[in-house]
C-alpha cells in the first residue's frame, strides 16, 4: 500500500492550510519565569519558534555602577537565584583581579565547597522541575529533599539558604565552625541517597525516557556558534568546563571528571547534571581533607570590609569599615574579565575602573542568556510535546537572561 506523502502546510486534498500560532508564556508554569515562546504549528509539529525574553529587566549592570564595588553583591545573588553562591564568587573574583589581591587558602576552600554545594542544588531543582512537568511528581519531591540538604549546607555556612550574600571582596563574611566538616559530610550522603531513589524512579521508566531520548538535539557546532556552554554543550561531546581549562581558587589541586554525552538530546543533557552532582560531591570531600585552619580575609583594611564582631569590639576596625562603606576601595585604573563556571555554564564579569571607588564599566556574560538563544533551533521541527522537557534542560533563569 502506497502512503501519500503530505508536505507541511497543505491539507490531504494538496490545499493550503494556515498554521495555529500559539503562545507559550510570559506566565506559563513551564516557563519558569517571565519568558514567552511565540510557536508556529502544523498540527502537532513545530514549524518555527521564537524566543522572547525581555520581560524580567531589572537593570543590573547599571545598579552595580551607580553603587560602591561591595554594593553589587546582592545583585549578583539574583542573577541565578537557584545557585547564587557561584555568581558571588565570580565578581568577587573579578573585584579581587582588579585589585590585584590574592584570598588566603581556606577562604579558596570554602568558596569552592560553596560554590559546589550550590551547583547540586542548581541542577537538582532543574532535574527535578523536568520531572514534575513531565507528571513524575514524586521524583521531584525527591529531588526537592536532597536539594533542602544542600541548602543546609549552605545555611551553615552563612544563615541563609537562597540569596546569601556570603562572599566578600577578599573573603567571606565569616568563617565556618568546627562542627562544619562532619555536618558537610552527612548532608552529601543524604544527596546521594536521594539521587539513587531519584535514579531508580525515572531511568527505568519508559515514558519518561521516551520523553527525553532523542527530543531537543543540536549538533556540537552549532551550540559553539551560539555561545552555548555548560551542561548543554559537554551534553553534546564537547569537554568544556572553565574549572579545567581556566582554573581559579583551588581546582586546580582538586581530581574530578569533566561528565560529557555523545548524542547531545534531552537525556543527555540530563545524565550529565546528574554526573556533575557526583563530581560536586566528590570535590568537596577532597576540600575537606585538604583545607587547613587559617584566616579566610586578607589582610587589608582598606579593601575587605570587616567582621561585625570586629567592628563592635576594635575601634581601628569600625574606623576601617567606615572608610569602606563611604568611600569604598579604589581600585587601579584598568579592566578585568574573571570567568566561573555556573549551574548553566561560563558566568563572567567584565570590569572597567576608573580609580573611584565605583566600577565605571560593570558586563556580566550570563550563560543562560546565550543558551537560550539556542532553544528554537532545538525544537523547530519537533513535536509541540518536546517543548517542555527541551526547555527544563535548557534551564533558562530569568535573572541571567534579563540583567
Amino acid at each position: 500500500m502506497n502512503r501519500q506523502v503530505i508536505e507541511p502546510g497543505r491539507d490531504v486534498l494538496n490545499l493550503p492550510v494556515e498554521s495555529l500560532e500559539l503562545k507559550l508564556g510570559p506566565s506559563h508554569p513551564a516557563t519558569h519565569g517571565t519568558v514567552r515562546i511565540l510557536l508556529s504549528l502544523d498540527g502537532e509539529r513545530i514549524r518555527r519558534a521564537e524566543v522572547e525574553v525581555g520581560f524580567l529587566h531589572r537593570g543590573f549592570e547599571k545598579e552595580c555602577e551607580s553603587g560602591l564595588y561591595y554594593q553589587a553583591f546582592p545583585y549578583t545573588d539574583r542573577l541565578n537565584y537557584v545557585s547564587p553562591m557561584i555568581n558571588n564568587v565570580g565578581y568577587a573574583l573579578a573585584c579581587e583581579k582588579l585589585f590585584a589581591v590574592e584570598v588566603p587558602d581556606r577562604c579558596k576552600y570554602l568558596r569552592v565547597i560553596a560554590s559546589e554545594a550550590s551547583r547540586i542544588a542548581d541542577h537538582l531543582t532543574c532535574l527535578g522541575a523536568c520531572a514534575l512537568e513531565l507528571g513524575a511528581f514524586t521524583a521531584f519531591l525527591y529531588a526537592v529533599e536532597a536539594r533542602e540538604s544542600a541548602w543546609d549546607i549552605l545555611d551553615e555556612m552563612c544563615g541563609a539558604r537562597v540569596t546569601t550574600n556570603y562572599v566578600r571582596i577578599g573573603g567571606l563574611a565569616q568563617d565556618a565552625g568546627p562542627e562544619f566538616p562532619q555536618l558537610v559530610r552527612a548532608k552529601l550522603a543524604d544527596v546521594a541517597r536521594l539521587l539513587k531513589d531519584f535514579d531508580d524512579l525515572l531511568l527505568g521508566n519508559p515514558i519518561f525516557r521516551e520523553r527525553m531520548e532523542g527530543t531537543g538535539a543540536l549538533p556540537a557546532a552549532e551550540l559553539i556558534g551560539l555561545g552555548v556552554t555548560g551542561p548543554l554543550l559537554r551534553a553534546a561531546g564537547v569537554p568544556y568546563d572553565i574549572r579545567r581549562v581556566q582554573p581559579y581558587l583551588v581546582y586546580d589541586r582538586l581530581d574530578f571528571d569533566v561528565p560529557v554525552g555523545t548524542v547531545g538530546d534531552n537525556m543527555d543533557r540530563f545524565l550529565v547534571r546528574e554526573e556533575e552532582m557526583r563530581q560536586s560531591a566528590r570535590m568537596i570531600g577532597q576540600c575537606l581533607e585538604q583545607m587547613s585552619v587559617g584566616p579566610v580575609d586578607i589582610d587589608d583594611p582598606r579593601i575587605r570590609l570587616p567582621g561585625k564582631g570586629k567592628v563592635f569590639q576594635r575601634m581601628e576596625e569600625l574606623i576601617a569599615q567606615f572608610k569602606v562603606v563611604t568611600e569604598g576601595p579604589r581600585a587601579p585604573v584598568g579592566e578585568v574579565y574573571q570567568a566561573v563556571e555556573g549551574g548553566n555554564g561560563e558566568v563572567g564579569f567584565y570590569l572597567v575602573s576608573d580609580g573611584t571607588g565605583k566600577p565605571w564599566k560593570c558586563r556580566a556574560r550570563s550563560p543562560s542568556f546565550s543558551n537560550t538563544q539556542a532553544m528554537s533551533r532545538m525544537v523547530e521541527g519537533a513535536l509541540l510535546a518536546d517543548v517542555i522537557p527541551t526547555f527544563d534542560m535548557v534551564n533558562m533563569i530569568g535573572g541571567e537572561c534579563d540583567r
